[in-house]
């Protein structure tokens, strides 16, 4: 297994420099949030639910301000993590030498970390999404722990295939 593997030159930066397709995700998504939020801010009343009980009816308020701020918070949070790991990560990588394994390549493993903070933020964003439909036009999408359900699995088969691919799993030798 370990001769399969050949040495990488960490000399080399320009092979693991910091690229915008490792974060596009999150930013995309955070974007995508703030719109959102500047389109709905408007339309809440000033004494806005942001938590639901079971059958869709709610049962805390706050103001408008409050659920912006406690909504775009995490997702500017969940951004500047995941340009922080691909940064860290690119940076750390060049003081060493890499592996390379012919199934995967490092930049691939950079674009899914670096990514895979999109996951709460999609989550973060059907719930923002959720309570000002709610407070605009009375009205629930779906409920969140369906919707969280949906994003985990998704998220589970695309590691599912990341991680095949990585151990080789059904390649012909």
């Amino acid at each position: 297994m370990i001769a399969n593997r050949k040495t990488v030159p960490a000399a080399n930066p320009a092979s693991l420099a910091f690229r915008w397709s490792y974060v596009i995700l999150p930013v995309i998504i955070l974007s995508l949030s703030v719109v959102l939020a500047a389109f709905f801010y408007r339309l809440l009343p000033p004494e806005s639910a942001f938590h639901f009980e079971s059958d869709g009816s709610p049962d805390k308020w706050t103001s408008p301000v409050a659920i912006v701020l406690w909504m775009l918070l995490p997702q500017f949070i969940f951004a500047g993590l995941a340009g922080g790991i691909v940064v860290g990560v690119t940076r750390f990588s060049m003081r060493f030498k890499l592996t390379e394994r012919p199934q995967i390549k490092v930049e691939k493993i950079l674009m899914l970390m670096g990514n895979m903070v999109a996951m709460p933020q999609v989550i973060l964003s059907f719930a923002m999404l959720d309570i000002f439909l709610y407070n605009a036009y009375q009205i629930h999408i779906m409920p969140l722990w369906a919707f969280v359900l949906i994003v985990m699995l998704i998220g589970a088969m695309v590691l599912g295939r990341f991680f095949i691919q990585a151990m080789g799993w059904g390649q012909t030798k």
